[in-house]
């Protein structure tokens, strides 16, 4: 199978080429009546993330690492996924890092686990972290063992990877590898599928059931890898699986519920 067509999404999806504008929109009209902060965690340009807090005291903290196969998109795109955990008491920050090729993909874990460690140290209580595609793949290595430190790991509450890209071996055989320059030790020490699950921290694989096949055959290499739940969500695509983030829904009660 040719590989590009295997991880495209838009051309599959009707409509596909409206929802990142969608997105971007719905995303600045959140953040116009909830304000974030914008905290740093790093010198980089892109090593910020937007924090925002609910009414009163939070429950914890759920963290939300954004996709776009590690090239493109930032936090300002996906303000109003932050809306379901504000609404249910919880914290919500979404991480920026920065993107391909300036920074190979091992580079952007450990961008993103000096994220978490600091919102955590921003927020008390549990945290819960999810990440949808590329931010799946995010999410799945902070719950990989000896990323993230012993007594903020001990805190994870759940990890939630959505459309999880869980092997990076694929992708090398795709465009995408101009940019993301992986190669076999690479690809090795930063696919969690190959990668041990540290002890104890519930991980649970959620994805749609109308996505491509690929995602799909990662999604379930992942969750038998880790011997860990997978949910294949009847009739959502690679887009709008996220939606479930914004209110009530099976997707945000398997993450914070």
């Amino acid at each position: 199978m040719d590989m590009d067509t295997a991880y495209t999404n838009s051309a599959f999806i009707p409509g596909g080429d409206a929802y990142a504008p969608r997105w971007a929109a719905k995303a600045a009209a959140f953040r116009a009546v909830h304000p974030p902060e914008r905290l740093a965690y790093g010198r980089g340009a892109r090593n910020w993330a937007d924090l925002y807090r609910p009414e009163g005291t939070s429950r914890g903290l759920m963290v939300f690492v954004h996709g776009g196969y590690w090239l493109r998109f930032g936090p300002e795109d996906f303000s109003h996924l932050a809306a379901g955990a504000l609404a249910a008491g919880f914290a919500c920050a979404l991480p920026a890092y920065t993107l391909a090729p300036e920074a190979r993909i091992a580079a952007i874990t450990a961008e993103v686990a000096r994220a978490v460690a600091m919102l955590a140290e921003r927020v008390a209580g549990p945290v819960h972290l999810a990440g949808h595609s590329a931010g799946g793949h995010l999410a799945a290595r902070m719950a990989c063992e000896g990323v993230l430190p012993a007594p903020l790991a001990a805190r994870l509450a759940r990890v939630v990877p959505v459309s999880p890209v869980a092997d990076l071996a694929p992708l090398m055989l795709t465009a995408m590898q101009a940019d993301l320059r992986l190669d076999a030790a690479e690809v090795a020490a930063e696919s969690p599928v190959y990668l041990p699950r540290r002890a104890n921290t519930d991980v649970r694989i959620w994805v749609g059931g109308a996505e491509r096949p690929a995602f799909l055959a990662q999604a379930g290499a992942l969750a038998s890898a880790w011997a860990c739940p997978l949910r294949v969500e009847p009739a959502r695509h690679h887009f709008d699986v996220i939606e479930g983030l914004e209110g009530t829904s099976p997707l945000l009660s398997a993450l914070i519920g």
